[in-house]
């Protein structure tokens, strides 16, 4: 059995059901794939995050290319989501209520800081951004698209979700990522030294943030019980958020966290009392 993400569940969970190894193997891939999104993902760089041999990998990879599930590209080699992916999400017309929710709070805080605002959840081993709220600053940090997958830990999104988790979940989650930390020259021994940061400030901030020149800073939105729910991010030119000015930003990623989480409570306390 492999330490990467392909495989994060028992050996009991992993030979429940006849061909179950397969199917969250092929998923595994799907979501390596999805990394890439537009730019594509190479087949070694498949074979090193997802700890299978090379064989095993391209055998998954000409079966979801069969389904068109994946696509390659023919002049890069590269591999990535296909059509068939995204016609499959047309099937949930509300698949993010979360996002339709927040979005009122994302664009006012967006207004209030002037720099862009990002909405991240997590899933699995991964977080993803699904929304992104730009400001009014001149110049706007535009760091990721909305539907970037990454693994947990990589950027400030990824530190303030794994601050709501127990230290035994994050250090799983690290030993899972490693390989795909690795590509990104990350250590998962220091990343989990600013998770345990984040979970005692209630922030994660990045002086030197993805793209050069630019400093983040996230918040965590937490459920009721303290899981995370998701992660408000805000990028910017790293001179507008120095000391004096985070402290305010903060403030006001802090209040929009707690709006987020409080309405959501609600909207999901609503659903609970609906006839079934």
């Amino acid at each position: 059995m492999t330490t990467g993400p392909l495989d994060t569940r028992d050996d009991d969970a992993e030979d429940a059901a006849p061909g179950g190894q397969s199917v969250r193997r092929a998923m595994g891939i799907l979501r390596l794939v999805a990394c890439g999104q537009e730019h594509g993902v190479r087949l070694t760089d498949l074979v090193t995050m997802s700890g299978l041999n090379r064989p095993a990998v391209h055998r998954l990879l000409k079966a979801l290319v069969a389904e068109g599930a994946v696509e390659q590209d023919a002049a890069s080699r590269r591999y990535r989501v296909g059509p068939e992916i995204a016609l499959l999400g047309l099937a949930r017309t509300r698949r993010f209520p979360l996002l339709a929710l927040a979005e009122p709070y994302l664009a006012e805080l967006a207004s209030q800081v002037g720099d862009t605002v990002f909405l991240s959840v997590q899933r699995s081993t991964d977080s993803i951004c699904i929304g992104r709220r730009t400001g009014t600053h001149p110049i706007q940090v535009l760091s990721i698209e909305v539907g970037v997958r990454r693994p947990l830990g990589l950027g400030v999104s990824g530190i303030a979700l794994l601050s709501c988790l127990p230290e035994a979940a994050c250090e799983r989650i690290m030993q899972a990522n490693a390989r795909r930390l690795a590509l990104h020259h990350e250590d998962p021994v220091a990343l989990l030294e600013r998770v345990a940061t984040a979970r005692s400030s209630g922030f994660a901030h990045a002086p030197i943030g993805l793209m050069p020149g630019t400093s983040a800073i996230a918040v965590p939105v937490r459920e009721p019980d303290g899981a995370p729910l998701a992660a408000i991010t805000i990028t910017a030119m790293a001179e507008r958020l120095r000391e004096t000015r985070l402290a305010q930003v903060k403030a006001h990623m802090l209040g929009v966290a707690q709006q987020v989480a409080r309405r959501h409570a609600e909207v999901e306390q609503a659903r609970s009392l609906e006839p079934r």
